[in-house]
């Protein structure tokens, strides 16, 4: 097989399972994951390669998001709750979910959409739907627009960086500062700011 072919076949199995993998355990930076692949696609393969980093992105980013939705259901609907619930609790600060349950309440499940581009703001709206008792088909008819957005909106990262620089790494490395500005800065404004508590 080409290298080319072989470059194909190990990594849009491998980026898949890293988003998917993601979006249950928000350890891996997934952003930048799907920042780097766009940049890798944008110099090194046809058009069509930034296109087919966009579709395996969001798909890995839904499935593994209605994955933990659907494990979240499970710890609603039990009596000892579940420790997918519990995970997702800890994560999701008062303030925060508040603020989804307003949210959730005025504008529906449309607000999955924003809640995917705002860095940490997935879990609290997440944890708001499952409290409302949304059904997962609900869930996933919100979830569908919002992980194409995100998707696009890394992927344009990724080619931002890719068109700035002739090599590769370089790129990648813009791609990868830039992600990781977007998901600290509004931590960081929240602590800077007068007056403010973290409400992380």
């Amino acid at each position: 097989m080409p290298p080319e072919t072989t470059q194909q076949a190990v990594g849009y199995p491998a980026l898949f399972v890293l988003v998917a993998l993601g979006a249950l355990v928000p350890v891996i930076p997934t952003g930048a994951l799907v920042s780097s692949a766009a940049v890798v696609a944008f110099h090194h393969q046809s058009p069509y390669g930034v296109l087919l980093v966009f579709a395996v992105s969001a798909l890995a980013a839904f499935t593994g998001d209605l994955a933990l939705y659907w494990l979240g259901q499970r710890g609603v609907r039990s009596r000892g709750g579940s420790r997918w619930l519990e995970a997702l609790r800890d994560r999701a600060a008062p303030e925060r979910l508040e603020q989804a349950q307003t949210k959730l309440d005025q504008h529906g499940v449309m607000v999955l959409v924003l809640s995917r581009l705002v860095p940490a703001g997935r879990i609290p709206v997440m944890l708001a739907c499952l409290l409302a008792e949304l059904p997962l088909r609900r869930f996933a008819r919100g979830d569908g627009p919002a992980c194409l957005a995100w998707a696009a909106t890394y992927c344009l990262i990724g080619i931002l960086g890719g068109s700035l620089f002739s090599e590769p790494w370089k790129g990648v490395a813009l791609a990868v500062g830039l992600t990781l500005l977007i998901s600290t800065a509004p931590a960081a404004w929240r602590r800077l700011r007068p007056g403010t508590p973290d409400t992380r």
